[in-house]
C-alpha cells in the first residue's frame, strides 16, 4: 500500500497546524486575563523587543542584544536597496559561501534559505523584495531550541525545555537515485516535494554506498527537521551556561536560544557554538513534538503550551509591577496584528515557489 502524506499528517498530531494547538487552550488564556485584570498583560514579558517578539520584531535587531562573539556574521538588505551593490558589500564584509539568507520579521522557516552562489542570492533577493538578513553559514553539526525564562528581579532563570533538532539524512546505497532514497525513508519521504526544490539538480544522482547526504540543513520543524525531547539535558551546568548570556539580554525574559553547536562539552565551556536566534512570546517548548518520546501526546504537548503562556502572563504582569512598564494600547496592537497576518500569507505564498 502505498503511503500517502497528507493522510499521516493528517493522522499524527505532531504534524498538526498550529492553531490545533491553540484553540483549545484559549478559554485557560482568557481566564488568566481576567485574574491578571488586562487582557494583553503577557504583551511586556520582553520590553526589549517590539511586542515581546510576536513575530513582527527585527530578528537583525533582536539579535544585536547579544555580543558579537555569540552570533554569526550578518548584515541586514534592505527591500529598497540596489543589488547592484550587494557582491561588493559581501566583499568588503569578507563573505564566503554557502550562506544564510532569511527574512529579517519572519517565522515557521518561511524564506529560510541556504544560498550557495552569488547567481542563487540575486534571485532570492530580487524575488522576496523584502528586508534580508545575510548571515554566514555556521558548519556545526548539532543545533538545540533551549526555552528560557526568567522573573524580573531574579538573577537565575529556568530552562523549561530542551530541543535536540536532528537534520534529515540519506546514505546512498550505489544503485538508488536521491529520489528514491528519500521516497523509501520513514521520514523524508513526507518532505519530498521541499526536498525536490532544494536538490533539484541532483534529485536523479546516484550515490555512492555509505555516502551520507543532509537533506536540508535549515533547523525547523517544516524544513524536515525532526524534533526530539532534550529536556534529560537540563541540569545545573547548561541552566548555568544559559543563564549567564541570558541575564545580560536586555529586555528579553521569556522565549527560545536557538543554537548551533559542536559538541555538548564544548557548548558548556562556552566554546565552538553560535546563537542562531532568539525567540520572543511566539516561541514553543519545541520537545514537544517529539511524538517518539516516551509519555508523549497530544494532551502532554497542550499542557506543556499552556504551562508556558501561565510562564508568559507572570512574567509580564511582573515586569509591569516591579519595572513599572505600563501596557501597550489595544488599537495599535490590533493593527500590528492585522499587518503581520498579511504579511505572514505573502511569506507562505513566497515560500511555496520554487526559486
Amino acid at each position: 500500500m502505498k503511503r500517502n502524506p497528507f493522510f499521516i499528517k493528517l493522522t499524527q498530531w505532531e504534524h498538526w497546524p498550529a492553531f490545533v494547538y491553540y484553540l483549545p487552550l484559549m478559554p485557560f488564556f482568557i481566564l488568566r486575563a481576567i485574574k491578571a485584570g488586562h487582557l494583553i498583560h503577557f504583551i511586556i514579558a520582553n520590553p526589549g523587543l517590539l511586542y515581546s517578539g510576536n513575530g513582527s520584531e527585527s530578528k537583525f535587531q533582536t539579535l544585536d542584544l547579544l555580543p558579537k562573539a555569540h552570533i554569526p556574521n550578518s548584515f541586514l538588505v534592505s527591500k529598497s536597496e540596489n543589488l547592484k551593490s550587494i557582491p561588493s558589500k559581501l566583499e568588503i564584509l569578507h563573505f564566503k559561501y554557502p550562506m544564510i539568507a532569511k527574512p529579517d520579521i519572519g517565522f515557521r522557516g518561511y524564506l529560510v534559505k541556504k544560498i550557495n552562489t552569488e547567481d542563487e542570492l540575486l534571485k532570492y533577493l530580487d524575488k522576496v523584495k523584502i528586508d534580508v538578513i545575510i548571515q554566514e553559514f555556521i558548519p556545526f553539526k548539532k543545533e538545540l531550541g533551549i526555552f528560557y525564562h526568567r522573573f524580573p528581579g531574579e538573577i537565575k532563570g529556568k530552562i523549561t525545555s530542551v530541543t535536540i533538532k536532528k537534520f534529515i539524512e540519506s546514505t546512498g546505497d550505489g544503485k538508488s537515485s536521491l529520489s528514491e532514497l528519500i521516497l523509501n525513508d520513514e521520514r523524508a519521504f513526507l518532505y519530498h516535494e521541499l526536498f525536490a526544490k532544494i536538490h533539484k539538480d541532483k534529485m536523479d544522482f546516484v550515490y555512492p554506498q555509505g555516502e551520507k547526504i543532509t537533506l536540508s540543513v535549515i533547523g525547523n520543524h517544516s524544513k524536515g527537521t525532526q524534533f526530539i525531547n532534550g529536556n534529560h539535558l537540563i541540569n545545573t551546568g547548561l541552566e548555568s551556561f544559559i543563564n549567564g548570556i541570558c541575564c545580560d539580554i536586555e529586555g528579553w525574559h521569556y522565549g527560545r536560544l536557538d543554537i548551533k553547536y559542536e559538541s555538548l562539552e564544548k557548548l558548556l565551556k562556552g566554546e565552538s557554538f553560535k546563537i542562531l536566534e532568539i525567540n520572543g512570546i511566539i516561541s514553543e517548548p519545541t520537545h514537544i513534538y517529539d511524538a517518539s518520546y516516551k509519555g508523549a501526546s497530544f494532551y502532554q504537548a497542550l499542557k506543556s503550551i499552556n504551562y508556558h503562556w501561565s510562564l508568559m502572563g507572570a512574567i509580564g504582569k511582573k515586569v509591569h509591577e516591579h519595572d513599572g512598564v505600563p501596557y501597550p494600547k489595544v488599537f495599535p496592537l490590533i493593527k500590528n496584528l492585522f499587518h503581520l497576518r498579511t504579511y505572514s500569507k505573502k511569506l507562505k505564498k513566497l515560500n511555496a515557489e520554487d526559486f
